[in-house]
């Protein structure tokens, strides 16, 4: 008799500590959505929170998490002028955090000790808005460049198709800094432009590759700031 109430009592808690990681999970996802914008403002978008380690109840009594990862996909950002037709959706960001703080149990933001992420953009997306910023009589098409780059902080994107009358067929550049990331078109005139992802605070990106699956963005911070 005593071996089932204390198999009932261990199934409540574990039941209750899964209620409550559930909702805090959820309302990270809104903070996220809102402060953020990850997965907002697209019919298609995506935002999920996940807090690892159990009990949660226990970790969240001491104001503080050991791991936590947030996957978004299908937001919007955009240049930082503006530009005309400059929108680039990105396919996914996955952030990694560990060592979170928080100040109570209804904290709006927390600090994490250090946070990893990468962040991908499909080759048709890149096509789309080099198409619109770019084109000139027909659409280019995006792709990774085999050659590569001698820096990590670059990757290399290959243009093709029909610019000004004329068959074109160069290499681009993307570079990333802080929280930003340049696309470069040598021979184009001035054709630079710069995107921003917003991100927690000092999480910055620290390198840029293309891939056969597309251009991905690595990203690392420390003693980040959250929903701040």
């Amino acid at each position: 008799m005593l071996v089932v109430v204390v198999v009932i009592i261990a199934g409540l808690f574990v039941a209750v500590d899964r209620i409550a990681v559930h909702y805090a999970e959820k309302e990270a996802v809104t903070l996220a959505q809102e402060r953020y914008g990850y997965g907002a403002g697209s019919t298609n978008g995506s935002a999920e929170v996940s807090i690892h380690g159990f009990p949660f109840l226990t970790q969240a009594a001491d104001l503080r998490l050991d791991h936590v990862t947030l996957r978004a996909g299908n937001f919007s950002v955009n240049t930082t002028v503006n530009a005309q037709g400059d929108h680039l959706n990105v396919r996914t960001l996955d952030l990694d955090l560990r060592g979170l703080t928080v100040s109570s149990l209804t904290a709006r933001s927390a600090g994490a000790n250090l946070v990893t992420g990468r962040l991908t953009i499909g080759y048709e997306d890149l096509s789309g808005v080099v198409s619109r910023l770019l084109g000139e009589g027909g659409a280019l098409t995006v792709a990774p460049d085999t050659g590569g780059t001698d820096d990590a902080q670059e990757a290399g994107l290959r243009i093709t198709g029909t610019w000004n009358g004329r068959p074109l067929d160069t290499v681009a550049t993307v570079a990333v800094a802080a929280d930003e990331f340049e696309l470069r078109v040598p021979g184009l005139g001035d054709s630079k432009y710069t995107w921003r992802v917003p991100m927690p605070q000092n999480v910055n990106f620290t390198a840029a590759r293309s891939t056969p699956g597309g251009l991905e963005l690595e990203a690392t911070g420390h003693q980040v700031l959250l929903g701040r």
